[in-house]
């Protein structure tokens, strides 16, 4: 039975992912501080990404390493520890001879592109999430081009879905509405945004690191190109809810106000542009290649509000 290691286990995006490999007989080994069985065969492996060799024995006798993981949302700490993870990363797979699947968000990108992302957007980030990310990515190709690393990219806008953690469409305005509540917004409620839905992400990631072209490039990942506002969500819900609930929108100088109280808040304000300004994420070249489309936002929204 073929083996796949999964750096970050249990999130997510790891549930679905470690789901659509076990349906394709192949055995699973988790690995985090905590880790726990999604499937009956899973193996476990317990250890901290910042420890090259708990990383390395995890990462050994595996064909595909998905990097998966999520860290506290702190740009001093992304700066530190993002790169011991990718060095780790990187090492126990050229170590060990194998595949890297990094799962990465749009961060890395020019910020005065965001209204048209493709693959070939320039890596060009002003915000210090942003540079951490780009200074990841350029450790991932290096490895690429120098030391014969076999890597690619999946790449997803902001999350939705049934149960999503850290997912401000879920916290802010499902959760809300459907516990009869107005439903909140960042900047504007007028711009068109980009949403990934879960299930979608998971199964294109564990599809590309499946196939024998998918390599050693980026791919976004299936993802809705209605590009709903939040005032358009929040009317889908409404519909949906048989509800007449207002989106509150939340100005600039507020959420510069909480930033002094709540640190997620502080964290948010270096990408005010990603709700300030249209953003337009484009997965036309997944859907072309392998005929993969993403679930249109009024079905996954529907899904949010039965589970």
């Amino acid at each position: 039975m073929k083996l796949h290691t999964i750096l970050g286990a249990n999130g997510n995006i790891a549930q679905i992912v470690s789901k659509e490999l076990d349906k394709k007989g192949i055995q699973v080994r988790q690995f985090s501080r905590n880790p726990k069985k999604v499937n009956p065969s899973d193996d476990l492996a317990s250890g901290d990404l910042l420890d090259s060799l708990a990383v390395s024995n995890a990462v050994s006798g595996a064909e595909v390493v998905y990097l998966l993981a999520g860290i506290k949302y702190v740009s001093k700490i992304w700066e530190e520890e993002w790169p011991i993870i990718m060095e780790n990363t990187i090492e126990a797979c050229i170590t060990h001879g194998a595949k890297l699947v990094f799962f990465d968000n749009m961060y890395a990108y020019d910020p005065n592109e965001v209204g048209n992302l493709t693959e070939s957007t320039f890596l060009k980030p002003e915000s210090r999430k942003g540079k951490v990310r780009k200074e990841i990515l350029d450790m991932l190709w290096k490895a690429v081009d120098e030391r014969k690393l076999t890597a690619l990219v999946a790449r997803a806008a902001d999350f939705y879905g049934p149960d999503a953690s850290n997912s401000f469409i879920n916290e802010l305005v499902i959760k809300r509405m459907k516990a009869g509540k107005s439903p909140q917004w960042l900047y504007s409620g007028d711009k068109k945004h980009s949403f990934t839905y879960i299930p979608d992400a998971g199964k294109a990631t564990a599809f590309l690191a499946l196939q024998e072209d998918s390599w050693n490039q980026s791919w976004h990942l299936p993802t809705d190109n209605s590009f709903p506002t939040g005032n358009e969500i929040t009317a889908i819900l409404n519909k949906q809810l048989g509800t007449n609930l207002k989106l509150q929108v939340m100005p600039s100088w507020l959420i510069i106000l909480l930033g002094f109280f709540m640190s997620v808040m502080k964290e948010i304000q270096e990408l005010k542009y990603q709700t300030a300004s249209d953003y337009c994420f484009h997965s036309s070249k997944i859907e072309k290649a392998y005929g993969i489309k993403p679930t249109p936002i009024e079905v996954g929204l529907k899904a949010c509000l039965e589970n």
